[in-house]
């Protein structure tokens, strides 16, 4: 068994946490609130500081909302760079910048330890179940060391090349999932503004080439009117920050994304940012004047 930590135990790295302390790891945690009492309990220890998680743990993950928070996480007086001796990994699994990643790897491989970033797509659902996505950057050889801890908090985990790549991938993704999340929002809209039931038109496109992923959860989540936060619009709004900044640095025109970020933002002008984000199809609604469905 290994020697783990764990820093950032909210929506998402509480039960990934869970995964590693349940399959008798020994865990060191620490969080800006108080530890969870199920990983207390689950035996993990917890710590005053990154810098003592660092010092006990041989490999440390973080969970962490954003960049800075990873950066003062890392190279605070009392951060992980501080606790770590030559041969140690760090594993993060936030969603940051990739461009940020670089030097943060550059630092710490310094110190003589190996960074990876593994940024996650399967929210609170995956996160819970151990089906997360899992994109990884970093050497062959530390993802070799780190993947069968990797495989106990998701199925679908890709090396998919040198530090950064990991989050470019992420930010890739989050592209894909928001722009879905704004197909399926129109749809529905169209339909039940039409005077057709949209559950019925969901169950309906649920069998065609329109079938995915998100028409079947957010599309559900749309019609029964659940927003409670698997994943929270400001956070995606983050994400797509991201991706912007980064098309300006390429070069590049994300017109679509650019949108389905300006409709995040509508929603987070109106009181709606700590919503999850198919709520986006509220700024939609507020547009037209119409719900795609009244509260139950």
């Amino acid at each position: 068994m290994s020697k783990l930590g764990f820093i950032g135990l909210g929506i998402m790295g509480k039960p990934m946490a869970m995964h590693l302390a349940n399959a008798g790891h020994t865990l060191f945690i620490h969080t800006r609130s108080a530890a969870p009492a199920e990983l207390l309990t689950a035996g993990a220890v917890a710590c005053g500081s990154a810098q003592e998680v660092a010092s006990q743990a041989d490999i440390i993950f973080l969970m962490l909302p954003d960049t800075p928070d990873v950066a003062q996480v890392l190279f605070a007086p009392s951060g992980v760079a501080s606790g770590l001796s030559a041969g140690k990994t760090v594993v993060d699994m936030s969603s940051i910048s990739p461009m940020e990643t670089k030097v943060f790897a550059q630092k710490i491989n310094v110190l003589g330890c190996d960074y990876l970033d593994a940024p996650v797509s399967g929210g609170e659902v995956g996160a819970k179940a151990a089906s997360l996505t899992i994109m990884v950057g970093g050497s062959e050889a530390a993802f070799e060391r780190v993947q069968p801890l990797l495989a106990l908090m998701g199925k679908n985990i890709t090396l998919v090349g040198g530090n950064g790549d990991g989050q470019t991938c992420k930010v890739a993704n989050q592209i894909i999932v928001a722009l879905n999340i704004a197909a399926v929002s129109e749809a529905l809209l169209f339909a039940s503004k039409a005077g057709a039931d949209p559950a019925k038109v969901r169950q309906a496109l649920m069998g065609g080439f329109a079938s995915s992923r998100i028409l079947e959860v957010h599309g559900e989540r749309m019609i029964k009117r659940t927003f409670a936060p698997g994943f929270r619009i400001k956070l995606h709004q983050k994400d797509l920050g991201l991706a912007l900044q980064g098309a300006r640095e390429l070069g590049l025109a994300l017109p679509q994304t650019a949108g389905a970020a300006q409709l995040m933002q509508v929603c987070a002008a109106n009181g709606m940012a700590e919503l999850d984000h198919s709520a986006l199809v509220k700024a939609l609604e507020l547009m037209a004047h119409h719900e795609v469905a009244s509260a139950p």
